[in-house]
Formats: C-alpha cells, structure tokens, sequence
C-alpha cells in the first residue's frame, strides 16, 4: 500500500519537474531578458529582402539585440516563424527578449523612407532614384513598366506605365520591391486624374494617353506653372493646324546623354518621338507629369500663338507669326550668348586669383 503511494507521488514529482523544467527552458528561450524597457537603446536594424533567418539572427546577436542567435532560431523553428519575418527596417532594443524580437519583425512597426518623386521625371530616372533610396532593382523596375501584361491589370491601354507613374511624396517601408512601388504609384496616378480631366481630353478627341502625352511635353517646356495653359495652346493650334510640334522636350528624350543643350544632328534622330520629322503627338508620354501639366493639356488657353522661345528668365515669348518668333529668337540668342561671356570672363577672373 505505502508502496503504491509512493510510486503515485514520485510520478507526480517527475511530472511536475519536467513541467516546470520545461517551462522555465520556454520561458529563459522566448522571454529572457526579462521585463526589458522600452527606455533602452534601440538599433535600426534591416533586413534585405530573400535574406535568411539564419543570417537575420547572427546579425542580430553581433548587434547585441539578442543574447544567442542559435537560441532565437530555435525559438523562431518552435514557433514556425522562420519564413514569416518581413524584409523592412525595424527599430529594436539591446539585449530584448526572443519574442519581442520575434514579434517585431513579424507584426510589429516598421520605419518608414520618404521618397519624393518630382514632376516631369521619365521613369529611368525614376527607377535611379528608387535604388538609391529603396535599394531595389533598377532594371527590373524598368522591365516592369514595359510589362505589357502588368499594364493591363491597371486596364490601361498603352505598351508603357511612362505616365502614369505619379509624381507625389510617398512613405515606403524598406523593403518595398519593384512591382509594389509601381502599384503604388499607379493607383495614387488614378486618384488624382479624375473623369472630369478624361472626359475634357475627348473635346479634343484624346484619350487618355494622348491627353499624357501632351501634358508630359508641357511638363518638359514649362519652368512657371503658370505659363502651362499657354504652352498647352501653343501645341493644340499647332496639331489643329497640321504643323509639326517642334518639341525640344521629345528630343531630350530620345538622346541617351540628356539633358543638355540640344545639337542640330539631334533634330535628325529617326524615331517616332522626333517631333521635328513626324507630325502629331508621338507614341506616348516622354515623362510623368503633374496634375497642372495634365490639366492645361485638356484646358489650353484660347489664343493664336503658334510659336514660343524661352526669355531667358525661365519664362517664354510667345509669337502669333514666325516673323515675330524669328525676331524673339534672336532676342533669346543674344541673351545667351552675354551669358556664355559672363561666365567665360568670370572664370578667367578666378583662375587669376
């Protein structure tokens, strides 16, 4: 009988211990450092994307955010959530615990990068930025905005996002690959163009991308947002009247060292975004353009000009006959060359110093 009772509480004993042994080994393996404050130093840490855990937890151990990699890993095995950690940049406290650690990475605030992407950018400049930035794949970014099959899941009906890809402030989390920076900025591009700006295009029998082509040409003409609706002007009394646009901003596009002064044998590329050899709008937006270039191409301003020429100040001179461009031209032309003089006299000044 004393026999029995005692085989009873040894098993009881045995199981008790290896309960509590096993709850002291998860808690010392998830919860160890105890109680740590969020008043401890914190370290940026980021994770790449395609990393692996294992190298996530070296690092982490080498930065001092855990005590052992080795036991963050089989934690995070226990758990099933080596493949549920996200590629980002995390704010993390020294010497934390496994499951903060854990649970950070996996749900927890992410630090965000401001990105600014400015009007009148073409996408390869675009994509340069995003890798200084986001450190994504520049090419790929490229591939995917010639994505033919990419582009029709935005029901847009063009072989290019060129255009579409807003230029807006955006907060991305590290991390953020390719194809979502380009969802992203597709989706603010169809907040901001509404059906109204659609719908005043087809006065003028544009479509939506015609209507972002013109606005893209202006975007590259204009320096004074104001000037915009005149600009716009310039280039439907040209269309209207059969005239080649003359574009510079086409040309710049098409040459691989842009931007630059523009040369002669530029004008003589063949390519159907020369403006000066082929008539009408070319194939399609030459870059990504504001809300205020988009609106003045489908609201020019009612005049006869046919010609501009740049003031000198950032502004234009605008011309109803090609006498008076011709003469305004020659205004501009002067002005350029005093400016070439300055600078020449001024660097010789300063090299005699």
């Amino acid at each position: 009988m004393n026999a029995k009772i005692n085989t009873k509480y040894l098993s009881f004993f045995l199981i008790t211990g290896f309960i509590i042994f096993f709850c002291c080994i998860y808690l010392y393996l998830f919860y160890w450092p105890f109680g740590f404050s969020a008043k401890q130093d914190q370290v940026n840490f980021i994770i790449d994307w395609g990393e692996s855990f294992i190298n996530v937890a070296e690092r982490l151990e080498t930065q001092g955010v855990v005590a052992s990699s080795k036991n963050l890993v089989l934690a995070a095995k226990l758990t099933g959530k080596t493949q549920k950690i996200r590629a980002g940049k995390f704010s993390l406290p020294l010497n934390s615990s496994n499951y903060n650690v854990l649970r950070t990475l996996i749900e927890g605030p992410q630090s965000y990068i401001k990105v600014t992407i400015p009007e009148g950018v073409d996408s390869r400049k675009i994509a340069s930025l995003l890798k200084k930035k986001l450190n994504i794949d520049s090419l790929k970014f490229i591939k995917l905005v010639h994505d033919t099959t990419l582009i029709k899941t935005f029901a847009i009906h063009s072989t290019s996002l060129e255009g579409y890809l807003y230029p807006e402030t955006y907060n991305f989390p590290y991390g953020t690959r390719e194809q979502q920076v380009i969802d992203e900025l597709v989706q603010q591009f169809f907040k901001n163009v509404n059906d109204t700006l659609i719908e005043r295009g087809k006065r003028y029998n544009f479509d939506l991308n015609q209507i972002l082509t013109l606005a893209s040409i202006i975007e590259g003409e204009a320096i004074i947002d104001s000037e915009m609706v005149y600009i716009s002007s310039v280039y439907h009394n040209r269309l209207k009247a059969g005239m080649l646009l003359q574009a510079d901003p086409t040309i710049q596009y098409i040459i691989p060292d842009n931007p630059r002064r523009l040369l002669n044998k530029d004008l003589e590329i063949d390519s159907p975004y020369n403006t000066y050899k082929y008539s009408g709008l070319p194939p399609g937006p030459i870059n990504n353009p504001g809300v205020k270039a988009i609106y003045a191409a489908v609201s020019p301003a009612q005049t006869q000009f046919y010609y501009m020429v740049a003031d000198g100040t950032g502004g234009h001179i605008f011309s109803q006959s090609l006498r008076d461009h011709i003469n305004a031209k020659k205004k501009f032309d002067r002005i350029r060359i005093q400016v070439a003089r300055d600078k020449r006299l001024k660097g010789t000044y300063n090299s005699e110093k």
